[in-house]
Formats: structure tokens, sequence, C-alpha cells
């Protein structure tokens, strides 16, 4: 009988240490497993999250442990209202409360009230929030839950404008000891600190604390609170007048948007969320469905009741399961429209960076190119200058030719890329378009007269004297038709009209022709004559030469204007290109006499004192020279800093500013200029690229600007122009 009883007690003993063994290990397991799912919701992975809860809540459900089950509902509760989804937050919280109704457990129901708070505070009941955050802080002193009450209390005060309570919240969480989430709690702090500041217009403040949750989220790879803190900087250095590291952290926040694998994320926790939740419902609907049955047999119901009750949860469990079947379909068309469109974007982006490359290639040699065929024409010129031998004469004018074919092409493709990369827009401002057609007319009257051909401007007079458009544009087109006109014409005639089609108040619509009785186009060549490098045929490159830029660059000009060329032609009898444009006039300046002008051999260069800010040497040497044959003196500075000291100390005429420069540029070297004096005229001397905008120069404070290499009579009379302004103002 004693061995039976000592047998009895033994086996007793063994399973108490069994099940106390699997007991430990089952909440280390459960620890560990919730140990992982905070670090996932820090890091906004959602979708793992989400998993992790799920195998929580199923180690509840096999143990029948229902406080590890109540605390998964409440972690799946603040998960899902985080995420803005207070639908299927608010399910869960009603199945906590539930649980919380046959289980004595402190800690439930201060997490439980916490959770109140949160939804009340989402409703912007902020006052019921705090009494329910005041009842959780009762029931429990957990630090976690304090902590994420002191937290939430703080986003409370804000809403009420208690600034001063939440400060004293926030830093106290800076400096929190939580084993859990101290990181996360101070980067949360750092932020709501930097919201405050910015309310408070302490923009200084609001800086450090961005940087400083920046810092934390980066180090920890808080994905939500990365993309905040961006957005936060982005906001406080644009207010602060900063715009370029403002556009810093647009640019970081654009690729944390526009990310594919942002898009795919949010798909997979979409899925991920409605799969367990589905989940859950099905055994909310099948515990429901058991009870049901069991009521049904205890009570000793009718048969007819557990028919139709059964019946109803089938149908609703059919319903269920249809609706997942539903659901999973459309996300696998959502996949296949995704992965279509990660497609089309990649082919985009590498059509984008393709001619990005090219763009930036062709702008970086063309700048290059510039620099030294300035010394080269520079140098002719100054040697043409210097009275040459006779026959070295014919090789100078040669290499002048050269240079100046050269400078064009490279115009040409700058120009032509400039419009690809959509860098130009059209100016408005005030010109007189006979004065341009005039001066284009008679800068191209020596070609004709080298072809022996008549160029002549039929100018309507009835068209406004003065008008708002862009001139230089509109010169640059004129200079490519009558250019092209006069190439294809020998022993002809080539004329451009100007006529009036109809002016309405301040509209002005006119019409625009260059013609000519040349070699004429053929209506097969006529196709593609608007085409880059197109010259017609191989025969009439190699007789007449040029690149085939000209009118590629006409038509892209006039789509800028919202305008269209024509052409009509036929071979031996000459070719037409017209189109009209709409312009605006101003009508009381249309009526007043043109304001006095000074020719360029008007100016009085002698005695003008310059200052040349220039890097380049020989570039120093070129324009020392260019303005000493006009009896000009002149002082030179190697960089931005040289400029502004020498401008302090010194009285100039006029200052020639380079604006590719070590140190700092000449753009900023004339907006400090400007700050001690805005009288003095500052003219931009620039191998201009494609990144270069004209409108930046003359923001910066440049009264003018002359492209390198220039030539010599537009380089006199841009200086002329500026210095003499005045003194034609005082003439009118």
């Amino acid at each position: 009988m004693g061995a039976k009883a000592l047998f009895l007690l033994c086996t007793v003993l063994c399973t108490q240490i069994f099940y106390g063994q699997n007991d430990i290990s089952s909440t280390a397991k459960v620890q560990s497993i919730f140990d992982t799912f905070i670090q996932y919701r820090h890091q906004n992975k959602i979708d793992k999250a989400l998993e992790t809860l799920d195998e929580a809540a199923k180690i509840a459900e096999n143990n029948e442990d229902a406080k590890l089950l109540l605390d998964t509902y409440h972690q799946y509760a603040r998960l899902f209202l985080e995420e803005g989804d207070r639908e299927t937050a608010i399910f869960y919280w009603d199945r906590a409360s539930i649980l919380l109704k046959d289980i004595s457990y402190s800690f439930g129901q201060a997490f439980h009230h916490y959770l109140d708070a949160f939804l009340r505070l989402d409703e912007g009941n902020n006052f019921q929030s705090l009494k329910s955050l005041e009842e959780s802080r009762m029931l429990s002193n957990n630090r976690n839950l304090s902590n994420n009450i002191l937290l939430l209390e703080a986003y409370i005060f804000t809403n009420i404008e208690k600034y001063d309570d939440a400060i004293k919240n926030l830093h106290a969480l800076m400096v929190n000891a939580d084993d859990q989430e101290r990181a996360y709690l101070a980067t949360k702090a750092n932020i709501q600190l930097a919201n405050i500041s910015l309310e408070l217009n302490d923009l200084e403040e609001a800086v450090i604390h961005a940087n400083a949750a920046l810092e934390l989220a980066e180090k920890n790879g808080f994905f939500k609170e990365i993309k905040i803190a961006n957005e936060q900087l982005s906001v406080i250095y644009e207010k602060t007048g900063r715009f370029d590291q403002s556009l810093q952290y647009k640019k970081e926040l654009e690729k944390i948007k526009d990310s594919i694998f942002n898009i795919e994320k949010v798909k997979l926790e979409a899925k991920t969320g409605d799969k367990i939740r589905f989940e859950h419902q099905m055994n909310e609907i099948n515990k429901l469905t058991a009870k049901n049955e069991e009521l049904s047999e205890s009570k000793n119901r009718s048969e007819i009741t557990a028919i139709l009750t059964s019946a109803f949860l089938t149908i609703i469990s059919l319903l269920a399961v249809s609706l997942f079947r539903n659901n999973q379909i459309k996300l696998k068309t959502n996949d296949l429209l995704y992965t279509k469109n990660k497609e089309l974007e990649l082919a985009r982006d590498s059509a984008i960076s393709a001619m990005e490359a090219k763009t930036n290639f062709l702008s970086t040699v063309t700048h290059e190119l510039r620099t030294p065929l300035y010394a080269v024409t520079g140098l002719t010129h100054l040697l043409l200058e210097e009275n040459p031998a006779e026959h070295q004469k014919e090789h100078l004018k040669s290499l002048k030719f050269s240079g100046e074919y050269l400078l064009n092409f490279i115009n040409d493709i700058l120009q032509i890329n400039k419009i690809d990369a959509d860098k130009l827009e059209p100016l408005s401002i005030e010109f007189k378009l006979k004065k341009i057609l005039t001066e284009v007319v008679d800068s191209l009257q020596q070609n004709a007269g080298d072809n022996n051909t008549e160029l002549v401007l039929s100018y309507d007079e009835n068209i406004p004297q003065q008008l708002l458009g862009d001139p230089i544009k509109l010169s640059q087109i004129f200079m490519n038709l009558v250019g092209n006109a006069l190439k294809f014409t020998k022993d002809g005639k080539v004329e451009v009209i100007a006529k009036l089609l109809n002016k309405e108040e301040e509209n002005v619509k006119l019409y625009f022709e260059v013609k000519d009785n040349g070699i004429g186009i053929s209506e097969e060549q006529q196709k593609t004559i608007f085409d880059s490098f197109e010259q017609g045929s191989i025969q009439i490159n190699r007789e007449y030469g040029g690149t085939g830029l000209g009118l590629t660059i006409v038509k892209s000009l006039l789509g800028i204007f919202g305008s269209t060329i024509n052409l009509e032609s036929e071979i031996g009898h000459g070719s037409s290109f017209f189109f009209e444009m709409d312009l605006k006039c101003d009508a009381k300046v249309a009526s007043e006499d043109v304001p006095f002008e000074l020719d360029s051999e008007e100016f009085q260069f002698e005695g003008l004192h310059i200052l040349i800010v220039e890097d380049n040497k020989i570039n120093q040497v070129i324009t020392k020279k260019m303005l000493t044959k006009k009896e000009m003196t002149c002082d030179i500075a190697n960089n931005g800093n040289e400029a502004i000291d020498l401008a302090k100390a010194n009285t100039y005429d006029a200052i020639l500013m380079d604006i590719h420069m070590p140190g700092i540029s000449g753009e900023e070297a004339t907006r400090q200029i400007r700050k001690f004096d805005q009288e003095i005229p500052i003219i931009a001397l620039t191998a201009i690229s494609l990144d270069d905008s004209l409108d930046s120069f003359y923001q910066a404070g440049c009264n003018d600007v002359v492209t390198k290499p220039f030539k010599p009579e537009v380089f006199y009379q841009k200086i002329g122009e500026n210095i003499f302004k005045k003194k034609t103002e005082g003439l009118v």
C-alpha cells in the first residue's frame, strides 16, 4: 500500500514539473513574439506585425489563455488605429471588451482604457480622452504603458493648446528608460516637439527636434517617422528661406512616396490585414454557431428553428468566403496591374535617364568648346585690327569664318537641346518689331551680296510700333529662315513680309512670310525638311554646307509661341515659309513716338574705367585688349570675392561679370555688389549652358547678358547701351 502511494506521489510531481517547464517555455516564446511584433510595428512593417500577432493569437487559443488573447486583441486594435483603419480597430476593441467581462486583469483593463482614450482622441473628444487616460493610469503602473499615456496626453495637450504641459510630457519621453520602446518614444517626442515649435514659430527649435527625430528614425529604421521628419524639415527650411535644403528634403520625401516598394508594401499590408480579419470574423461566426447549437440542444428548441439558424449561418459563411475569394481575385488583378505599371515606369525612367545623359553631355561639351573658341575668335579679331600683312589677312579671315561657323553650330545644338529639355519659355517684354526685322535684314545683306541676291523687307506700317513678346526668339526665327533662303538663292530675290491681320484692343494677330525664288524643295523632301540634320539630300549638303538644324529650331521655337510653320515650294521656282503669331500691344505706347536711341558709332568709350571679372587668363588678356582698342582702362578680378572687394574700393563705369568661376559664382558676386551699389551696370559674360537661365542672371542683378564667344560689335554695343542708357533717357 505504501509503495503504491509513493508511486502516485512521484507521478504527480513529475507531471507538475513537466507542465511547469512547458509553461515557462510557452511564456518565453510569447514574449519573444511580442518583442518581434513591437520591432515590426516601429519599422512600419505592418504585414509582418499582423502575421506575428496572428501567431500569438493562435497560441492563446490553443492554450485557452484569455489574458494573452486579450493582449493580442489590444495590439491589433492599436495597430489598426495607428494605420487609420478605425472600423477594424473597433472590431478588435469590442472583442477585447467581451473577454474583460469574464476575467480579472488590471493591466488589461488599463490598456483597454488607454485604447478608449485613443479612439476618443480620433473622434476629436479631447477631454473625454484625458478622462480615460487618467482611469488607465490608476489601474496600472506599467512603465511602457505609462510612457505611452504621456505621449497620448501630449497630443491632447497640443490640440487644446496647453503647450507647456505637452512639452513637459515630451521632454520626459526624450530621456525615458523604457526597455521596449525607448528610441521609438524619443523619436515620436521629437516629432511632436518640432510640430509645437512650428506652431509657436520657433523655427530654430523646430529644426533641432526634426533633425533629432530623423537621426533616430534612420538609425532604427522607423520608416513612417523618416517620412514625417523629412516633411517637417522641408516645411521648416522653406519658412526660414533656406530653399536649397527644403528642396533636398522634398526630393527625399518624393523618393519615399514614389517608390514602387511602397505601393507593393501597402498592397501586401491590406492583403494580410484582410486575411487575418476574415479569419477572426470566421472564428467568431463558428463560435456563435457552436453556442447556438448548444442552446438549441439544451433548451430543446424546435427542429425547424435549428435548421433555419444553421441555414442562415451557412449562407453568411458562404457569403464571407465568396467575398474573400472575390477580394483575392481583385488583389491578383491589382498585382498584375502594378507589375505592368512598374514595367512602364522602369521604361519611362530609362528613357528619361537617357535623355538627361544626352542633355548633360551636350551641355558640357558645348560649354567647354565655347571657352577656347572665345580665345580663337577674340585673338583673330585683334590680329585683324592690328593691320596684318596682305598675305596674312586671307588666312585670318578664313580662321574667323571657321570660328564663327563652329560657334553657330554649337549654338544650334544648344538651342535644340534647350527646347528638348523644356528649358525655354517665351518672354513677354516690350520691343519694336520693325527694328528687329530691319536688324536681321541688315546683318544678312553681306550674305545676300555674296550671292548677288536682293534682300528686301516689306513691312506693314499699320502694325503697332510697340509690341509685347520675345524679341530674342523672334529674331532667331527670322535669322534662320532668311539665312536659309539666302543660302539656296543665287542671282535672285529674298523677301521678308510682315502684315497685320487683325487687331482687337491689346491683341494683335500678325502674318509673317519669308519667300525666295531659289532652287525650291521637292514634295518628298518637304516631308522631312523640318527634322534635325535634314537638308533634303547629301548633294545639297555638299554643295551648300550647313548643319540642317535651322528649320528644326524654327519649328520648335514657333511651337513655344503656339504657332506652326507652313511651307509652299516648287522645284526651280523657289520656296515660301509662312506663319501667323498672336502678340499683345499697349495701345497707349503704340501711338507715341519711338524713343530716340544712340547708334553704336555715337558711343564715346574714351576714358571709361571697367572692372573685368574673369578667372581664365587668356580670356582676361583678350577682353582687356578689346577694351584698350576703344581707349578704355580696366582692372581685373580673378574671382567673385576679388570683384566684391574691388567694387567697394573703386569707382567703375561698368562691370563685365563671368558667371562660371571657382568659389562664389558670378551670380552670387552680383547679388553681393547690388547690396551696396544699385546703379553700376553689370553685364554677364558667360559661355551659357543648358542649366543656365537668363532669368536667373537678371534676378541676380545683371543689366544685360553677352554669351561667349561674342562678336566684337555686339560686345561694344552692349557696353555702350548699358553705360549710356541714362544719357539716352536724358536726350529723350
